[in-house]
């Protein structure tokens, strides 16, 4: 057997699981966020292959029976390695979906674990902190990033920190919470991107959940090619890895990541990144016009964000934008086909 310095290999897992409901009408089940076109013409899936692509020597894209077709298109590219793939009958969130990539995987091999829907600024400080999480990963710590925060915000869970060491994580709090975290100093904003040891990670999901790591790895062994068995799959119990190994490992570091970071998840927060970066169509009021090349007078309204596709069209104030969830939720019941 050869070294395992040499065979261990860098991996970037790339979960695509997400729908984006708070996006509606742009997201929908048939397209979800992380596949349009949001950035210049470049959607998020294909931003995050980019900015990690120099930094791994393989990787795997985990999604799911609905959306496999988008991510085949959009993976294709050269960066110097093909993306495997792990397509899921059922999703049963990201405890499971990280344990059939690590499952897929040399035990030795270095993971790191991204959603495929969030924008980050990649550049030197996003390496420094990648490499440095590979670093901590080969010494067998599971390490998460925690992303410094430029505001109190309320739509971000935080973790509470003591330099590498994180003290704990917490729920997204209200705006008082929020406000006394920030003030606080030692809060980061939990990003939701992780680096360890496959191993490392199966040994703490078999710890704290080993009924998600042995139904997950009857799936994974039943699986046809890179299609996941469906019955075997229904028997996986949900959760996310936060809860599952995150919040109960005592051997979890954080990296404490200074670049830009959002999962724009709102249309608040696609606004805002616009605006910071210069993108996208503003009026004079403004509004942010998107999806739209019509000419578009909205009197009397200011930094709302209107949003037209073929078949709907949604006008959302800017403070209001987490709304946008219950409106698809009670449409999901009234009009199935929108959704």
């Amino acid at each position: 057997m050869e070294d395992s310095a040499h065979s261990m290999k860098k991996q970037h897992i790339l979960l695509t699981g997400g729908v984006g409901s708070r996006l509606w009408p742009l997201s929908r089940k048939s397209c979800p966020k992380q596949y349009l076109p949001l950035i210049q013409g470049k959607s998020l899936f294909q931003l995050c292959i980019e900015r990690n692509a120099g930094l791994v020597d393989a990787g795997i894209i985990v999604g799911n029976k609905d959306n496999y077709k988008h991510s085949r298109t959009q993976a294709s590219g050269d960066y110097g390695f093909n993306y495997d793939e792990i397509i899921e009958a059922v999703p049963k969130n990201t405890a499971a979906a990280i344990a059939f990539a690590a499952l897929a995987t040399n035990p030795e091999d270095l993971l790191l674990v991204t959603p495929a829907d969030h924008v980050i600024d990649a550049g030197e400080n996003y390496e420094k902190a990648i490499t440095y999480a590979f670093q901590l990963a080969e010494q067998g710590a599971i390490v998460t990033f925690g992303v410094k925060p430029n505001q109190p915000e309320t739509g971000y869970g935080y973790i509470e920190h003591k330099g590498l060491d994180v003290l704990g994580f917490k729920e997204k709090p209200n705006q008082d919470l929020a406000e006394k975290y920030i003030k606080a100093g030692n809060f980061l904003w939990n990003s939701g991107i992780f680096c360890f040891q496959a191993k490392v990670f199966l040994e703490a999901l078999k710890q704290f959940e080993p009924e998600i790591y042995e139904k997950s790895r009857i799936a994974y062994e039943a699986r046809q090619k890179d299609f996941l068995p469906e019955h075997e799959s229904e028997q996986i119990p949900e959760l996310s890895v936060d809860y599952a190994v995150m919040e109960r490992s005592k051997n979890i570091k954080v990296v404490s990541a200074d670049f830009y970071w959002s999962d724009l998840g709102s249309f608040s927060a696609i606004y805002d990144y616009f605006k910071l970066h210069d993108l996208g169509r503003f009026d004079q009021s403004q509004n942010l016009i998107l999806n739209s090349n019509k000419h578009i007078e909205l009197p009397h309204v200011s930094e709302h964000i209107y949003v037209e596709t073929k078949d709907a069209v949604l006008l959302v104030d800017k403070n209001q934008a987490q709304d946008v969830k219950q409106i698809h939720n009670s449409i999901k019941t009234a009009h199935p086909e929108l959704t």
